[in-house]
């Protein structure tokens, strides 16, 4: 981020309630956008991927970026809108997930739902929020869009059934290419391993599940771990709380 002050006031804030599976169409701004569920879970949809922002993250949206929205679960959008001068968290210009702490979720929600009308209150606000996201883009929770053909197709039969655990070898024969051939595209053009990617994908849908009520060991199941407590191990590792805490916080945010 910039350290040059701007203009009190700077920040444009704005709120959007969303029924589950509702969706927002692909659009633009001019401006570098926040976006952050306070309740339920988003889908933030970019020509290069998609980008899932539960509670404890947020999606940052660099300005003139293409981008589509859609809520699993009710779902409290809150939105802040940066000047495009401003340098972002994202050091190549792409979206990226940004770990919200418990100090950048009260600032998002006190500048978007109750902004202090003292001028020189806002400002010490919007710099606070500035200086939180100086913070390193949190782990991921991205799924890049393939350009191969092959894994396009894994990419629709993963996306089909999460749950899936053939081989990758089964699949590769499948779109027709040998496992090796699967094993070196997903390095070179997703830049993660195969496991890592169906790890996101299997989180990702689980993340959804969960959002719309499903219980915990039914939504294991459902995203392909053998057992309930793999899932949570994993889900922990990566989302910061066990899945039934998680699905808690859903219920009751804040």
């Amino acid at each position: 981020m910039s350290d040059n002050r701007q203009p009190l006031g700077w920040l444009l804030p704005s709120t959007v309630e969303l029924r589950a599976g509702e969706r927002i169409a692909a659009h633009r701004h001019d401006r570098h956008q926040l976006v952050y569920a306070a309740a339920g879970v988003l889908a933030v949809t970019t020509p290069v991927g998609v980008w899932i922002a539960p509670s404890q993250r947020a999606v940052w949206i660099p300005a003139g970026t293409q981008h589509a929205h859609r809520a699993h679960g009710p779902t409290e959008m809150r939105t802040l809108l940066f000047p495009a001068e401003l340098t972002g968290p994202s050091p190549d210009n792409k979206p990226v997930i940004v770990a919200v702490s418990p100090l950048l979720r009260q600032l998002i929600l006190a500048l978007v739902e109750n902004p202090p009308a003292d001028r020189d209150e806002l400002g010490r606000l919007e710099q606070v929020t500035v200086d939180q996201l100086r913070r390193l883009p949190d782990a991921p929770l991205h799924l890049p869009e393939p350009r191969d053909d092959r894994l396009r197709a894994i990419d629709d039969l993963l996306r089909q059934a999460p749950g899936d655990r053939c081989s990758v070898a089964a699949l590769g024969q499948r779109v027709g290419a040998s496992e090796r051939t699967i094993l070196r595209l997903c390095r070179r053009e997703l830049g993660m391993t195969m496991q890592q990617w169906r790890t996101q994908m299997r989180l990702v849908h689980a993340l959804e599940l969960l959002a719309d009520g499903t219980p915990v060991i039914v939504t294991a199941h459902r995203c392909g771990w053998a057992n309930a407590s793999d899932f949570i191990a994993t889900f922990a590792a990566v989302i910061g709380s066990t899945p039934g805490t998680y699905q808690a916080q859903l219920r009751n945010p804040g």
